[in-house]
C-alpha cells in the first residue's frame, strides 16, 4: 500500500532586529508555511497526508543561527490512526546556537485505537541558547466516545547542551490505555497528557510562579538552575488545553502562535 513520506529542513538567521529564513527545503507530504507579524520566525508544519499510519515516515530539522528566534507549531492536531502492519515514524532535530531562542509548540497528537507510532525529538543547545518545548497527547476523543483499547506508542525527548546530556525522557505505552492509565500512580483515569520542558537562565523564576497555579493533576520540577520540567494529566483534550494555555502564555511571554488560539 502507498505510504506517506515527508521531510522538512529550516534554517533561521538573525537579520537586524528580526529573524528570517536562510534555508528551506521540503519534500513529500511535509509542508512548512510561515506567518507574519512577529520579529521571530514562526513556522507552521502541515502533514498533507492527513495523519499517520503503518509505514509513514516524517522527518523535520530546524537550525537557529546565533541570536535568532523561531517557533514551530502545527496547523491542527496530528492524528495517528489504526496501523495494520507496523508503526509510523516521526523524527525531529533541533539545533539552537548561542544566544538563540526556540519555541517547539506542536498542537495535540491524537492517538486512535490501533495506532502504532515511534516518535523521537533531539534538541542540541549551545551555551546560553533557550528552548521551550511542549508535547501534548490525547488518547482518543472523549466527546466522540472513543476509547483506545490497543496502542503501541514510543515517545522519546532528548535535550543536550554543548554536547552534555541535559534532559532525557522516554515514554512507552502498549495495550489497553483505559486499563493502563487507570492506576493512581500512572494516570488515575486520564485521557490526555503533556510534557513541557523549559531550558533557560530564568527557569527558577518561572518555576516559583507556575507551581502556585498548577492544577492538582500537574507537577513542575526544577531539575537544574536552568531547566524546568512539567508533566500534566487531564480527563480530555479540552481540560488539558485549559491547563496548558496559561503555562505556555507565561513561558512564551504571551506570544503563543495564533493556531493555539483557534
Amino acid at each position: 500500500m502507498p505510504r506517506a513520506h515527508g521531510e522538512g529542513f529550516v534554517e533561521v538567521q538573525r537579520k537586524g532586529d528580526k529573524s528570517a529564513l536562510s534555508d528551506l527545503r521540503m519534500s513529500g507530504c511535509l509542508k512548512v508555511l510561515f506567518s507574519r507579524g512577529s520579529p521571530r520566525l514562526d513556522a507552521i508544519m502541515i502533514n498533507s497526508a492527513g495523519g499517520l499510519t503503518s509505514g509513514d515516515r516524517l522527518s523535520f530539522e530546524i537550525g537557529l543561527q546565533e541570536g535568532a528566534a523561531a517557533s514551530v507549531t502545527t496547523q491542527a492536531a496530528e492524528r495517528a490512526y489504526r496501523a495494520a502492519d507496523g508503526e509510523a515514524h516521526v523524527t525531529s532535530h533541533i539545533h539552537v546556537a548561542q544566544g538563540a531562542q526556540m519555541f517547539w509548540l506542536p498542537q495535540e497528537l491524537i492517538l486512535f485505537d490501533g495506532a502504532k507510532l515511534d516518535r523521537r525529538l533531539q534538541c542540541n543547545l549551545e551555551a546560553d541558547a533557550r528552548l521551550l518545548l511542549v508535547e501534548p497527547v490525547i488518547f482518543g476523543r472523549a466527546k466522540m466516545g472513543e476509547t483506545v483499547r490497543d496502542l503501541w506508542f514510543r515517545d522519546e525527548i532528548r535535550v543536550d547542551r554543548d554536547g552534555v546530556p541535559l534532559y532525557r525522557d522516554t515514554t512507552q505505552l502498549s495495550g489497553d490505555m483505559r486499563d493502563a492509565l487507570a492506576g493512581a500512580a500512572i494516570g488515575q483515569g486520564a485521557g490526555a497528557m503533556a510534557s513541557v520542558v523549559y531550558a533557560s537562565t530564568d527557569a527558577e523564576h518561572h518555576h516559583a510562579q507556575l507551581v502556585k497555579d498548577l492544577p492538582p493533576t500537574a507537577g513542575a520540577s526544577l531539575l537544574h538552575d536552568d531547566l524546568l520540567a512539567l508533566r500534566l494529566l487531564a480527563g480530555d483534550g479540552f481540560e488539558l488545553r485549559k491547563s496548558l494555555l496559561p503555562i505556555l502564555d507565561q513561558l512564551t511571554g504571551h506570544t503563543l502562535p495564533t493556531s493555539w488560539r483557534l
